[in-house]
């Protein structure tokens, strides 16, 4: 079963919840789906990123069984990058976002979003800031610049701000233009129609070839650990309602980070990537997929316990606040419960 989410399906659940602006500000329909069917099992429904990381783990959670050892008979739905993922929770039509940035949903919260952040999952990023001009070699050199990222108060905008900030840089020297998700940003940058932007660590092999380089204090992973990249979330009717398949789905997932990271994943990474891009350019493909193994394995950006601790939420509320996206800190209690992710890893042995 493919499940189909529409634009007035799911803005219904902005609307219900007295939402609409943040609903216009995370975009319109989940625009690609992707099944993952195992047959008998306790069904469940997940919202995933359609980042070539988020197919990736997905390809790899199908060829390792991992939803089947668990019980499950999951749904997997990917998810473009500013697609509405507050809707379909809220309306049942999905159970769980499961890779996805979080600060919009945070300002949902605040405004009575019947929701829950259960889990980190990318908690640090894979991606980093890219020019092409031998001249721009530290964030600082932006100044004066136009950077390519993503709608204002977006994610892809919300992390270059804050990385710019943390380094120095007068905000009202740099020029933003949306650009789009960061595949879209990187293009721009190789053709030279922006002077900096966001790409993901698949590129990292290619870089030479394209003429483009990596800022020097540009991976995010490293400059901006801080920032928390993706988490899970759910609506508390969801946990109420279903619980069990939840934790299993958590425990499934919390499995397949501890693998992507070890060193023994190499293989089955690289061919989980490479089934699920389909690859024109095989060779190219591999040393993609071997440069976000590389990155994974010095980087270790997966949550491995699930944990999203006081201090990240704190820092990614406070971040909200400045951007306008968010009036007031709120308790950490009101936006997590953690007893899932705690039970998950419990699960794990």
């Amino acid at each position: 079963m493919i499940l189909s989410i529409s634009r007035r399906r799911a803005l219904k659940g902005f609307a219900g919840a007295g939402l609409t602006a943040a609903a216009g500000a995370l975009g319109g329909a989940i625009t690609t789906a992707c099944t993952s069917h195992h047959g008998p099992g306790m069904p469940v429904r997940v919202m995933s990123s359609q980042g070539i990381i988020g197919v990736t783990i997905q390809s790899l959670m199908n060829t390792k069984g991992y939803f089947r050892e668990f019980g499950l008979d999951a749904d997997v739905v990917g998810i473009e990058s500013g697609t509405n993922i507050i809707g379909p929770l809220l309306q049942q039509d999905a159970d769980i976002c499961i890779f996805a940035g979080f600060s919009q949903l945070i300002a949902a919260i605040e405004k009575g979003a019947d929701l829950k952040i259960v889990a980190g999952a990318s908690v640090k990023g894979q991606q980093a800031l890219f020019a092409k001009d031998p001249t721009i070699q530290t964030v600082k050199d932006l100044e004066g610049k136009v950077v390519g990222v993503g709608a204002i108060g977006a994610q892809l905008h919300q992390v270059a701000t804050a990385l710019l900030k943390k380094k120095g840089v007068d905000l009202s020297k740099i020029q933003f233009v949306n650009i789009g998700n960061s595949s879209a940003v990187f293009r721009a940058v190789v053709a030279g129609t922006v002077a900096a932007g966001d790409g993901e660590a698949d590129v990292l092999g290619i870089l030479d070839r394209l003429g483009v380089h990596m800022l020097r204090d540009g991976d995010y992973a490293v400059e901006l650990p801080e920032y928390t990249w993706q988490a899970s979330f759910t609506s508390t009717t969801t946990i109420r309602k279903s619980r069990e398949p939840l934790v299993r789905t958590l425990a499934a997932y919390c499995k397949a980070y501890r693998y992507v990271q070890s060193p023994s994943s190499h293989d089955d990474f690289v061919d989980a990537q490479l089934a699920a891009l389909h690859p024109a350019n095989r060779e190219e493909a591999v040393t993609k997929a071997t440069s976000q193994w590389n990155y994974l394995q010095t980087r270790k950006p997966y949550a491995e316990d699930l944990v999203l601790s006081k201090e990240r939420v704190e820092y990614m509320q406070k971040l909200n606040i400045d951007l306008g996206n968010q009036k007031k800190l709120m308790p950490y209690e009101q936006l997590i419960d953690t007893s899932l992710a705690q039970e998950a890893v419990s699960r794990l042995g």
